[in-house]
């Protein structure tokens, strides 16, 4: 029996949401710069977009490059940022090809122009597709996510446009990035680390948590159908018993 064929589609996740780690330990485990690791991860991203948009899953959510990224060593971050418009170049007529649509979260000024103009130009390109919504995370931190929420809301509320006594959590959810966009169902990380690294912190609160110890660059189509399935192998209570869960 196949990995692919253990997948129950009808109980697919709905939202996954990756921290894509490891790229800089699998070019140093080959004596290369951490950059050779950064490009390498760039096959891994599409062979992981492809597949979960063959699979059916409604979003992908990549934690393509944090707020603390920011603090790498300037060469690196540079690379990242050349890496990020190459792929946007090399990769949009694919999205549209599979119907995907692309999303952006996070604190995007803090990109340099030339990011920014070409990620907008393939929002735009591709906000048609109605297959697969890839969300990718760029200058994203979720404490800075909720700080902003935080601050937004308030302003509401000092206006008179709010009271503050019935703000609910789906009040507070509208002030953050990810709004319109369900919460994730599952989330990877991959080489071996054990922790969400400020991603997602609101979003993930019922979420799944897988790790592997697969580094980025060697995360295939298999890694991605050994997520889902161990997913699908977890009972989801959400507070409930297991009982509670079978008399439905």
């Amino acid at each position: 029996m196949t990995l692919r064929s253990q997948i129950n589609t009808d109980k697919l996740p709905s939202h996954v949401a990756i921290i894509m780690d490891g790229n800089g330990r699998w070019a140093r485990q080959r004596g290369l710069d951490r950059v050779f690791g950064h490009q390498q991860g760039v096959k891994a991203l599409r062979e992981v977009i492809e597949t979960a948009a063959e699979l059916g899953i409604g979003y992908l959510t990549l934690y393509a490059f944090s707020t603390e990224n920011w603090g790498r060593p300037g060469d690196e971050v540079s690379a990242l940022m050349g890496i990020m418009v190459q792929s946007l170049n090399n990769e949009t007529e694919t999205l549209l090809k599979n119907n995907i649509r692309l999303r952006a979260i996070g604190d995007i000024d803090r990109l340099a122009d030339e990011v920014k103009e070409r990620l907008n130009e393939t929002i735009n390109l591709t906000s048609v597709g109605t297959g697969l919504t890839l969300v990718v995370a760029l200058s994203y931190s979720s404490r800075w996510e909720i700080t902003e929420a935080a601050r937004r809301l308030s302003a509401e509320v000092k206006k008179g446009t709010i009271n503050p006594d019935s703000v609910s959590e789906d009040d507070f959810e509208k002030y953050l990035t990810t709004n319109g966009i369900p919460d994730p169902e599952l989330m990877i990380r991959t080489s071996g680390e054990l922790r969400i690294s400020n991603f997602l912190l609101w979003q993930l609160a019922y979420a799944e948590l897988y790790f592997t110890d697969v580094l980025w660059p060697d995360f295939g189509e298999k890694d991605f159908y050994d997520a889902i399935i161990a997913f699908q192998k977890r009972e989801r209570r959400f507070g409930k018993t297991s009982e509670q869960i079978l008399e439905k």
